[in-house]
Formats: structure tokens, sequence, C-alpha cells
């Protein structure tokens, strides 16, 4: 991907260093491994809070071959970085993330990394229906410095217990075995089919304090969100899965949202994030909503991508991987009336090209 034969080496080494510390682990190896993998692993300075608004960044595939474009995908980061997000959540669910390889999630951090964009401002998805996968990423984040994890929970098995998901946090958390940790647990039942219960969230914060830092919460139940935030939001940073939230999770003591939205809104919905005791709160998130169930009227990750190609002008975006179809012609021009209409616009992206 990169046109530097030593970077391209010295990140081959990193990902084999990954790997083999990773299986040094699950064969009964120490927390230490991946410290003596011969330097593989990258300096980084403690991680810093995150708060605000994050984008689970869209990622661009090349149209025939649909393997990850880089070059798009860096610009795109950019973008969001420059107009509105505070730190994206890369293969996040709206990046398509878990229709990549762990070996393309990999090379795909190491190339941002390598592209300009601070590691610190990345909180990058690691869950994984296994452990030795979650304990891969979530390595690999940590080595270049990443300063959160965003973990789904095993979500292949349905019905598993209480003690089960608690397990698999503990494992990959004790098996990285890495201070720089920063896991986010991500709660989206109506996707994954498992949710996170406040029992097990509570449980972990006390057993894994600073290094069980928050949660996205994607279940569209500000009851529960509410719940989380009394329990044990002094030590835990809750992010709401939509804008729509926002305001209310703010006033409730919550610290931002990680939305797909922010993809293509960022600087309106970083407004409300600032401005949220305003007079003119209500009426921010009245316009977001609007916004908001535009793209929803849609399948989302179609929909975003087709409105960073159409306002991007980059006739390359629409591309998405399987199970997913682009948007039809018909879909689109519907898309942009609707947009047009409530004045929506997209600042600043075609000069990033």
């Amino acid at each position: 991907m990169s046109n530097s034969g030593n970077s391209n080496m010295g990140r081959r080494s990193l990902l084999k260093a990954t790997a083999i510390a990773g299986a040094g682990m699950l064969l009964g190896g120490k927390a230490e491994a991946d410290e003596r993998q011969g330097g593989a692993r990258r300096h980084h300075t403690p991680p810093r809070r995150i708060t605000g608004v994050l984008a689970p960044a869209i990622t661009p595939f090349q149209a025939g071959t649909y393997k990850p474009d880089v070059k798009r995908y860096i610009r795109h980061c950019r973008w969001l970085l420059s107009h509105g997000c505070s730190a994206l959540a890369i293969f996040g669910t709206n990046s398509e993330a878990n229709s990549m390889s762990l070996e393309e999630r990999e090379q795909l951090l190491y190339e941002l990394a390598d592209g300009g964009v601070n590691p610190s401002d990345l909180m990058p998805g690691t869950g994984a229906c296994d452990v030795p996968s979650a304990v891969r990423l979530t390595r690999a984040a940590v080595s270049v410095g990443a300063s959160g994890q965003l973990m789904l929970p095993p979500f292949y098995y349905k019905g598993v217990p209480d003690d089960g998901l608690f397990r698999y946090y503990s494992e990959v958390i004790q098996r990285v075995g890495d201070s720089g940790m920063r896991i986010y647990l991500y709660h989206i039942p109506g996707t994954s089919g498992v949710a996170i219960p406040l029992p097990v969230i509570e449980r972990l914060v006390k057993a894994y304090p600073v290094v069980v830092a928050g949660m996205k919460d994607s279940g569209n139940n500000f009851t529960f969100t509410q719940s989380v935030i009394s329990a044990v939001g002094s030590v835990f940073d809750v992010f709401v899965g939509s804008e729509q939230w926002l305001l209310q999770n703010m006033r409730a003591g919550g610290v931002g949202c990680i939305s797909a939205t922010a993809n293509v809104n960022p600087g309106a919905i970083d407004r409300l994030f600032r401005t949220w005791q305003a007079a003119d709160a209500d009426a921010q998130q009245a316009a977001l909503n609007v916004v908001r169930g535009i793209f929803s009227s849609f399948p989302m990750i179609p929909a975003l991508k087709y409105a960073v190609s159409y306002y991007g002008a980059d006739p390359a975006w629409p591309t998405v991987r399987a199970p997913w179809v682009e948007l039809t012609a018909a879909q689109g021009a519907q898309l942009v009336s609707k947009l047009a209409a409530v004045g929506f616009t997209m600042p600043g992206l075609q000069t990033t090209r």
C-alpha cells in the first residue's frame, strides 16, 4: 500500500510480531510477552481521555477489486478530524469492519498512523467472536498508541450468561496485558444480538478500573443509558450511538456520541456537543434529528458513501462490500433531493481530494 519499502517492511515485522505475541498468550505466555518481540511495539504516550463526537469512519473500497482504498481513507479521516470529530472510531459498524479481514484492519491502522493521522485520535474497533482475534486487534491498536479500543461482545452465540461475557472481556484484557489499553464496551444488541447488562459493566469497571474506560451505547434505550451513567458514570465515560440522543446524554452526564452520520455532518454535531447548555440546544438537536432521519430512511452505509461521493465530487466512493449493495441511481437522487431541501452541505470535502 505504501511506496516505501522500509515502511512496508517495518509494518510486516510488526504484524508478524503481533500475531506471534498473541499466539504466545494463548499458549500460556505471560502478559509481558509483547514487550519482548524484538522491539516490535511502538512507543506511545499514555492514552488521552476521549470525549466529544466520533465517527465510525466509513471505508472506501476500489471498484471491482474491493480492496481498501488507502489514499481516500486517509483523506476522509483527515477531513473528519478537521471538521468537528474529536477522534475516530475506525473499524466500527459503519466502517464495514466485519466485512474485512484481520490483516486488512491491521494494515489500515498502520497506514493511518504512517499517513499523518495522530494515533491518539483513534478508537479502533477490536471486538471479535473469538478471543484470539480480539487480542490481536487490541494489541495492534495499543501498539500504535490509540487512545481507546471499542470492543464488541462475542456476537455469534446468543443467550450467553453474564459470567461468559465477563470472562470474554477479562481474557482479552489479561492476555493483552498492557496498561495502555482503554477498553470501551460496544453495546449494540439490535445488531450483535448480545446485550451487555449493567451488572457485567459494573463488574468489569470494578475488576479493571481505568482500563475499562467507557462504552458506546447503541441500544436506543435511554433508560438503560441513564442507569449506566448513574451507576458508574463518575469513572466510566458513556457515548451514545446516535446524535439523536446527544443532548439527553450530555444533560445526564455522558461525554458525547459515536455516530454513523458524524461521517457526513460532523460540524453540526460537534457544535451541539460544545454548546449543549446554550439556549438553542433543543433547536440544534431537532435540526440534527432531521438530517439523521433522512440518512436513516436509506440503507445507512451505502447512503453515507453516496453522500461523500456526491458532495466530494468523487465517483469512486459509493462502492460497498457484500452483503451491502450500492444505492441505485434513483435512491441516490432521492437522498440528494431530501438533503438539499434542508440545506445540507459538507464544507471543504472537495478540497481534501
